[in-house]
């Protein structure tokens, strides 16, 4: 992909002040965009926003009207948007059902469910208008495999189907709406729990096909593919950008992956 793939357009992330909503936007403005990172943490996406060049913008997913304000403030200031990327999310403990405070599952729901529907619907309303426009949620690898994450997985398979839902919806209006769902990813979150010994990394890496974990960069290629021209004519997927995690669950019936062949 082009080093100036972008030029010309305006992205804005939704989370863009940490991990992979980061990670996508640096990716994105070296690639030509002009980038919006809005966050609820307004002094980290300042300090992103200088680094890349772009404009941060204050934004709390979890009300339409907060989601309404942001699509205005980034198109005030930089204009129409091209792109949305919808990071924000937040993570759920991995507790047994009966001890989940009910707490945690609203705000699970209120922020990783609802959050990405109002934004998708905020910036793409505006797209569809204009017949033009690419969105990519990022939903996860626990939307699709049974976790002990009561509260995250239905959030995530929410976004999945959401993200078909809104494809359809305006597909003839020139929008294409993608999800990304990524495996294990070392964001400063997960890299958190590791180093407090709340995660085994031999797991995260040795339950992949790949061997390894993957990295916010990893992600950030995959939404910068889908929001691109290469893409022009793929909407209403779900990727997984999982190092191959979720093809490898069955094996352990069969003793487990095999090893590498030669020398590899």
């Amino acid at each position: 992909m082009s080093d100036r793939t972008f030029t010309g357009k305006v992205a804005a992330v939704t989370g863009g002040a940490s991990g992979i909503g980061a990670a996508c936007c640096r990716m994105l403005a070296a690639r030509g965009a002009k980038v919006a990172v809005t966050d609820r943490d307004l002094p980290r996406a300042e300090a992103l926003a200088r680094e890349i060049g772009g404009i941060a913008v204050a934004h709390d997913v979890a009300t339409m009207a907060a989601n309404e304000a942001a699509a205005a403030a980034v198109e005030a200031q930089l204009g129409a948007v091209d792109i949305l990327v919808t990071s924000a999310g937040v993570i759920q403990r991995p507790l047994r059902a009966e001890e989940l405070p009910e707490k945690d599952v609203e705000d699970v729901i209120r922020i990783d469910q609802i959050g990405t529907w109002n934004s998708a619907v905020a910036f793409g309303r505006r797209m569809a208008v204009r017949g033009r426009g690419a969105i990519v949620t990022i939903a996860s690898i626990a939307g699709i495999r049974s976790m002990p994450l009561h509260a995250y997985s239905p959030a995530k398979a929410a976004v999945i189907e959401m993200t078909r839902c809104l494809a359809a919806e305006w597909g003839r209006s020139g929008v294409r709406v993608n999800a990304v769902s990524p495996g294990f990813t070392r964001t400063p979150a997960l890299q958190a729990a590791i180093d407090k010994g709340e995660r085994d990394v031999s797991l995260l890496e040795g339950n992949s096909a790949l061997g390894r974990m993957v990295t916010p960069e990893d992600i950030a290629e995959a939404v910068c593919f889908l929001s691109s021209d290469a893409a022009a004519v793929i909407t209403g997927i779900n990727l997984p950008v999982d190092a191959g995690w979720l093809v490898t669950g069955s094996w352990s019936t069969y003793g487990g992956l095999p090893g590498p062949r030669g020398n590899a």
